[in-house]
C-alpha cells in the first residue's frame, strides 16, 4: 500500500526510526559502554576507562584477532575461488545438472552450523585427509559455511551479464579460456568484490563450527568473546566484541574500495 500523506510517511519513518534503534542501535551502545565500563551498578557505567582494551590487544586475546583475521581471509578468498568455478559450471550446465549444484552449495546455510563443524571433525580425522587438530579444518569449516554465499553473489551477477560481451568476443577469434580472462573475469569484479567482503564478514562473526573444530593454538576471536561471557567477565567480553566490530568495519570499508575501483573500470 502506498503512503501519500506528509503525516502517514513521518509516522513510518517514525516507527522504522524506532526499531533501528532498538534491535541495532541500542544493543551496540551497550556493548560499547559495557566494553569502558569500570562498574554498571545503576542505569549507566561508571568509572570509564580504556583497561579492558589494553588487555583485549595483549597476550592470547591479541593472538586470537590474528587467527580472525587470517582465518577470515583464507576462508573467504578459498569461497570465493570455488563459488566463482561453480557458478560458471553451473551456467554452462544443463538445467537439471544447474539445479543440483544450487542445491549442494546452499547445503551448508540449510543446516546448524554445529552439525557442519562435526561433520567436518568426523571426515577429516584420519589419514590421508588429517586436519583435526590443525588451523585448517576451522579454514574449512569457515569456507564452507560462506562457500554458499559467494555462490549466489556470483550467479546472480552471471545472470545479469549481457551474453552479447562473450559473443562477441568469441566472433573476434578469442577462446574460452582467453574470454573468461579478458571478458567474464573483469565483468564481475563488482560482484566477486561484494561477495568477499560477504564472506569475511560472516567468518569474523562465526562460531559454531568453531567452536566444534578449533584447536587450542588456533582460537578465534567469537570464541574468546564466548569464553569470557561464559566466565562471567562481561567486560572483557564486550571489547573484544567491539573490536570485532571494528575489525568487520574496516575489513567491508577496504573489499568495498577495491570493489567501486572495480566497478570504475
Amino acid at each position: 500500500m502506498l503512503l501519500w500523506s506528509r503525516r502517514s510517511k513521518s509516522a513510518i519513518l517514525a516507527i522504522f526510526a524506532v526499531v533501528v534503534l532498538v534491535v541495532f542501535v541500542a544493543p551496540l551502545g551497550t556493548v560499547l559502554l559495557a566494553s569502558l565500563a569500570g562498574a554498571w551498578n545503576g542505569p549507566l557505567p561508571s568509572d570509564l576507562n580504556l583497561a579492558h582494551f589494553d588487555d583485549a590487544l595483549s597476550g592470547e586475546n591479541l593472538d586470537t584477532i590474528s587467527v580472525s583475521l587470517q582465518t577470515a581471509y583464507l576462508a573467504g578468498a578459498i569461497a570465493l575461488v570455488v563459488g566463482t568455478w561453480a557458478a560458471l559450471v553451473a551456467r554452462e550446465s544443463p538445467r537439471w545438472l544447474s539445479r543440483v549444484i544450487d542445491a549442494v552449495f546452499h547445503l551448508p546455510i540449510a543446516v546448524p552450523s554445529v552439525a557442519v563443524g562435526l561433520g567436518l571433525l568426523i571426515a577429516f580425522n584420519s589419514r590421508p585427509f588429517l586436519l583435526g587438530g590443525t588451523k585448517w579444518i576451522v579454514i574449512l569449516a569457515h569456507a564452507t559455511l560462506v562457500l554458499a554465499f559467494a555462490f549466489s553473489s556470483v550467479s546472480a551477477a552471471l545472470e545479469r551479464l549481457d551474453p552479447a560481451y562473450t559473443q562477441i568476443a568469441e566472433s573476434l577469434g578469442a577462446g574460452p579460456v582467453r574470454v573468461l580472462i579478458r571478458v567474464t573475469v573483469p565483468l564481475l569484479l563488482p560482484a566477486l568484490g561484494a561477495a568477499a567482503g560477504l564472506a569475511v564478514a560472516l567468518s569474523m562473526g562465526e562460531l559454531g563450527a568453531t567452536i566444534m573444530v578449533y584447536p587450542a593454538t588456533w582460537k578465534t576471536l567469537p570464541v574468546t568473546i564466548f569464553a569470557l561471557s561464559d566466565r562471567g567477565q562481561t567486560f572483557q567480553a564486550s571489547a573484544c566484541t567491539t573490536i570485532l566490530l571494528l575489525l568487520t568495519l574496516l575489513s567491508l570499508l577496504a573489499l568495498g574500495r577495491i570493489r567501486g575501483r572495480a566497478a570504475v573500470r
